[in-house]
């Protein structure tokens, strides 16, 4: 064949594709990071107080989309898949490790679609980590997950009150202003944050949720303040059997079975909230030292009495050299001032971490709750990742672990 002849038709073969590409794109990134971890109970009673085993940290692989539409606006989106490294049972997965999206959990990280301009800034749908990972502690980005400050700092109800779940809120609308000058701000709604809305005639009340988030960065220090509230949908009450329940300051956790004696109505919506968080940092060199404040309540939502209210603080350090990095925080949840009982917690975790290379690194950790008398504090993702045993009051968790993370 002519080679001019060829070359024409591979450039025609080629053209639309190219055309494509150069209008949008597809990028892969994500992480995968596990090890192995030992967890223990201090002051408890039970038999074996440890265990050890291979766990997770929450290792994802993220799709991000972008198109240019023109004119500086762009259309993103990204779909964010968790998996379990060490776990068949995945959570969107079935016991055979394949694709099961019944539930509509695949896509359980920070998932999306939406715009965005430099000029007016950033909107999408979907699902969103909001407001409780605030911290300034950047031990977990190569330690172990489980040493997150979140530990006490996102829970209230002397530990048994998760504030926003702990996890990513679903049915977000989520908008971010334009950076000007080093500020942004961060305004986002959800109508049911815990799962999917149902609200026509059901006869309960219809459930929200809002985050107000301001920032402003500079050149080596940042300083921000988040404002959570939100409500569950429903305000129904139900019997259950009482085995199956655990009441820790007006917080009632457990599932409702069948049979048995019943404790008479109970709070079946979860407890309406109420949370302030202030936090910053400052960075010198290879030092970085930081501090987070926050402020939580939680209301019955039947009756709307206040049944928990604490305040938390924390104060996370670093140092890093070279490929050496050293991580700390010493965290405190006080005493609910709602309740006369003592059921504040301490927590103090330690990490040394060595890069590799630029996406492969390693760390040591070693973290411990102390809970006073009626608390039941434990450590973030210690029952869905990890391997960390639910406390009773008064127990005090602890763990060790080797953390690998390879980013990609």
């Amino acid at each position: 064949m002519n080679k001019k002849l060829l070359a024409v038709a591979i450039a025609g073969v080629l053209a639309a594709p190219g055309v494509a590409l150069a209008q949008s794109s597809v990028t892969i990134s994500g992480l995968l990071k596990g090890g192995f971890e030992n967890s223990s109970l201090g002051n408890s009673s039970k038999s074996p107080k440890s265990q050890s085993g291979v766990v997770d940290d929450s290792s994802r692989v993220v799709f991000n989309v972008v198109e240019d539409l023109g004119g500086g606006l762009q259309a993103i989106g990204q779909f964010d898949l968790r998996m379990k490294l060490d776990d068949t049972r995945n959570t969107g997965f079935s016991g055979t490790n394949l694709p099961d999206n019944t539930n509509g959990n695949m896509a359980s990280g920070n998932t999306h679609v939406g715009l965005r301009s430099k000029a007016w800034g950033r909107i999408f749908f979907g699902r969103q980590d909001l407001h409780y990972f605030n911290r300034e502690s950047d031990l977990t980005v190569k330690g172990s997950l489980r040493a997150d400050s979140i530990s006490l700092l996102a829970f209230a109800g002397a530990g048994a009150g998760a504030i926003t779940t702990v996890s990513r809120s679903l049915n977000v609308v989520h908008y971010t202003t334009p950076n000007w000058g080093g500020f942004t701000g961060i305004i986002a709604y959800s109508a049911n944050q815990a799962g999917q809305e149902s609200d026509v005639n059901t006869g309960v009340r219809r459930g929200r949720a809002w985050n107000v988030h301001p920032n402003f960065q500079g050149r080596n220090f940042q300083i921000g303040y988040s404002y959570w509230t939100s409500k569950a949908d429903g305000s129904i009450t139900t019997t259950c059997p009482a085995a199956t329940l655990t009441v820790v300051n007006s917080v009632t956790t457990g599932v409702c079975g069948a049979g048995g004696v019943t404790t008479g109505a109970v709070p079946a919506t979860a407890p309406d909230q109420r949370s302030d968080r202030l936090y910053g940092s400052y960075n010198w060199g290879g030092f970085k030292i930081g501090v987070a404040w926050d402020k939580s309540k939680l209301k019955n939502a039947t009756t709307g009495a206040e049944t928990s209210r604490r305040t938390a603080w924390s104060l996370p350090m670093s140092y890093t050299w070279g490929p050496h990095e050293i991580h700390g925080h010493y965290t405190k949840a006080r005493d609910d001032k709602v309740t006369i009982a003592q059921d504040g917690a301490k927590m103090w975790a330690l990490s040394y971490a060595y890069s590799l290379s630029k996406r492969t690194s390693f760390a040591l950790t070693y973290a411990s709750i102390k809970n006073d008398d009626a608390a039941v504090y434990n450590f973030f993702t210690g029952t869905s990742l990890g391997i960390s045993p639910t406390t009773s009051a008064g127990e005090d968790p602890r763990l060790w672990g080797f953390t690998l993370r390879h980013v990609f």
